[in-house]
């Protein structure tokens, strides 16, 4: 998701119309959120002291000593999956702001190099991870700290660097398109609670409290068949009405081949509606712009849609989110 000053109340929004993909037996029609049910899910799903008041964890918390042993469990044959694109240097409709990297080396038959990159890795290209303080809702961030907490030195609440311990838990995928019997989702298609719950339906598989929930669209599928758009404008994804359900379950982190949200998001006045539920009432941070479709391979072939999930985010001080390399291990 890209980075946006958020001011109380008022939020920035695609002005852009498009519709989504003709709705199939599993899928419904989204209903339509109204702004004030945004706003009156942030207080009905809020998370705010749960942990204590100066909780900075969020869902992170519900991975405990326990879980982690839990999902080293599941590890059977040892085969690791990245979840990570390969970072794209080149201009492409959804990467207006390439990787800069530079290198020098300075030659010879034992020759010493060094390199730096500058990235600007919130957007929808990057693999990265949001941290808490990404976006906040009337002046307010996770656990009720101000957003005036947020400045150009970085957070002084939140950031990045108190995920130091990384995150290792088990991990779920829901495989979106296996589902419909499709190759990939159509940009625009938003997932309502009912096809949620058909996929648990189909999958046996109950979702626990502390695991990150994969999402797949079949983004880069629909990317390699039909080049790059523009992400931003409209992508598959959650709508905004599954954030009860999310709740519910007490995932820990969600993950996504798109951004989570649907775009456009149906909700007027809120262009990631997910994103500030999730990461502002929630306290549970996200990963966008996964790649699921070797995880989503592995799976099939094993039969099996749970594994340990491992992800660790650069300590960077005050620091809004990460690029991230998530890992699953079968």
């Amino acid at each position: 998701m890209r980075s946006v000053r958020v001011i109380p109340l008022v939020f920035l929004t695609s002005t852009l119309s498009l519709s989504s993909a003709a709705p199939t037996r599993a899928q419904a029609l989204p209903p339509q959120v109204t702004p004030e049910e945004v706003l009156g899910w942030v207080e009905e799903l809020s998370n705010w002291g749960r942990w204590g008041p100066d909780d900075e964890l969020g869902t992170l918390n519900l991975i405990t000593a326990e879980k982690r042993r839990q999902a080293a469990a599941l590890v059977q044959d040892g085969v690791a999956v990245s979840l990570a694109r390969n970072v794209d240097k080149e201009t492409a409709p959804d990467n207006p702001q390439p990787l800069e990297h530079s290198l020098r080396w300075s030659g010879g038959q034992v020759g010493w190099g060094g390199d730096s990159y500058s990235i600007s890795y919130h957007g929808y290209s990057y693999s990265h991870l949001d941290a808490l303080p990404h976006t906040g809702v009337a002046g307010r961030l996770y656990n009720g700290y101000s957003t005036d907490t947020v400045a150009e030195g970085g957070a002084e609440r939140l950031g990045i660097e108190v995920m130091g311990g990384g995150i290792f838990t088990r991990g779920v995928l829901i495989d979106l398109p296996r589902l419909r019997g499709v190759p990939f989702l159509e940009p625009g298609t938003a997932v309502t609670v009912e096809e949620l719950q058909a996929w648990e339906r189909s999958s046996g598989v109950t979702i626990e409290p502390g695991d990150v929930l994969l999402i797949r669209t079949g983004r880069w599928v629909k990317r390699a068949q039909d080049g790059p758009w523009p992400a931003g404008r409209q992508l598959a994804g959650l709508h905004a009405s599954t954030a009860a359900w999310l709740h519910e379950r007490d995932i820990a982190a969600i993950g996504c081949d798109g951004v989570t949200d649907v775009l456009p998001s149906g909700v007027e006045g809120f262009s990631h509606p997910l994103h500030q539920l999730a990461l502002v009432a929630m306290g549970m941070p996200l990963f966008d712009n996964l790649d699921l479709d070797e995880l989503a391979e592995e799976a099939a072939a094993r039969g099996r849609l749970t594994f340990l999930f491992t992800a660790a985010p650069i300590r960077f001080p005050g620091g809004l989110g990460s690029p991230v390399n998530p890992t699953v291990v079968f």
